[in-house]
């Protein structure tokens, strides 16, 4: 799909629809048959639901589609926890660059958060164009990871848009898991949350410490690329007095032969090749890749800039609803600082969210987590989860998505 813009940018769009009746299928991947247009009647009875993926980098058409919320995975068998059952997904490929989206002329990546926000409100103008049925059909984004500084300023610049007039939609919610949105915090939370779970002694508890201090300094001193730079390092350090704990779940097993990292499962990328780019035509694409690096140095000055403003501002300038959910297992973002940064943030309704009861959810009698929500905005801390909640806890996650949509 192209959109001309100022920058003339290309996103490609995947969107993938309940199916509720069939229409007649092309022959895809996984042994059976698949279309990717509309295959469904009655399509617009269920919620538009936008997934960002992290990153920045990570792209949506493999790691949220294959890896973790999609129809099928990246073996061709069908995901019993898939959010495509229950509702319209649409995958974007974003920042420009990531995944199948690419730019024209080439090297126009977008060099802030504010860029990508405005970009995917362009993309989103011409889908709604292209298609008015959805401009009626409740719209919510979710996203993880670094999409917890994209998903907040994109829902903020589309509410600005839609008041403008210059696009019509039924936005309604946006909600974040495992989120970057406060990177600092992240950061200062890693040495006492090792510490706690006995992951590190005292002296790596001091060491990491250290470490996160002098990023505390240059982050204080608006010396963005630096402390991104000095990111890799306490990481180096983590590792080195944890004997390689797994990042983005800390109990999870992981053999020291593993290469997964973060939407890099190292069969996605020939999966994504050799079945998806051919089931799509799009072998005249440049080449699908798992994460794109040029995408995330282009961003360099801006990885470490916390987003709790344009948080602030949805709660206190829309009407929108504004939800958080974190795998209390994750380390890359962790709990206690998500949590850190939501009691530093103000906002003109706080009082009723801080007054609200913490609540614990239950999934069919066992205990999956807990909520608080009041003020327009709802907190979910996930038991059994990192980073990737609908992955490994997709009964939380149901939960979560009928919180906001009422399907799941």
């Amino acid at each position: 799909m192209q959109l001309l813009n100022l920058k003339g940018f290309i996103l490609l769009l995947l969107l993938l629809l309940q199916c509720l009746s069939c229409v007649q299928a092309r022959r895809g991947f996984g042994g059976s048959e698949h279309d990717w247009r509309y295959v469904v009647s009655e399509y617009t009875a269920r919620p538009l639901v936008i997934w960002l993926q992290g990153g920045p980098g990570v792209a949506s058409s493999g790691c949220g589609c294959f890896e973790q919320l999609g129809p099928v995975d990246i073996e061709g068998r069908p995901r019993a926890h898939n959010w495509v059952q229950h509702m319209n997904v649409l995958f974007i490929d974003s920042p420009v660059g990531t995944g199948y989206s690419y730019v024209e002329p080439h090297g126009e990546y977008a060099k802030d958060n504010k860029q990508i926000a405005q970009d995917l409100v362009t993309l989103m103008n011409a889908f709604l164009c292209q298609h008015p049925e959805f401009q009626l059909v409740p719209l919510h984004i979710f996203s993880e990871s670094y999409g917890g500084k994209m998903a907040p300023e994109f829902a903020l610049e589309l509410y600005l848009a839609q008041q403008r007039v210059e696009l019509r939609c039924q936005l309604r919610s946006v909600v974040v898991g495992n989120p970057w949105t406060s990177p600092l915090d992240s950061t200062l939370s890693y040495a006492p949350y090792l510490l706690q779970l006995g992951i590190v002694d005292q002296r790596g508890y001091s060491e990491i410490a250290r470490v996160a201090a002098d990023i505390a300094r240059l982050v204080y001193n608006k010396k963005w690329l630096a402390a991104l730079e000095q990111s890799s390092r306490i990481q180096e350090v983590i590792e080195e007095h944890t004997g390689g704990v797994f990042l983005y779940n800390t109990q999870r097993r992981v053999h020291v032969d593993d290469a997964y990292r973060y939407g890099e499962d190292p069969k996605l990328r020939s999966f994504m090749l050799s079945n998806v780019t051919q089931a799509l035509n799009l072998t005249h694409m440049s080449e699908w890749m798992v994460q794109n690096a040029t995408v995330f140095f282009q961003l360099g000055d801006d990885i470490f800039k916390p987003a709790i403003d344009i948080v602030t501002r949805l709660l206190n300038e829309t009407p929108l609803r504004v939800g958080v959910y974190s795998g209390i297992l994750d380390l890359l973002c962790a709990t206690p600082g998500t949590v850190n940064w939501i009691s530093r943030m103000q906002w003109q309704r706080k009082l009723q969210y801080t007054k609200a009861p913490r609540r614990a959810f239950r999934i069919d009698g066992v205990l999956e987590g807990y909520e608080q929500r009041g003020g327009g905005f709802s907190m979910f801390w996930v038991y059994r989860a990192g980073h990737l909640v609908q992955q490994d806890n997709p009964a939380a996650m149901s939960h979560i998505l009928r919180e906001f949509t009422n399907y799941g």
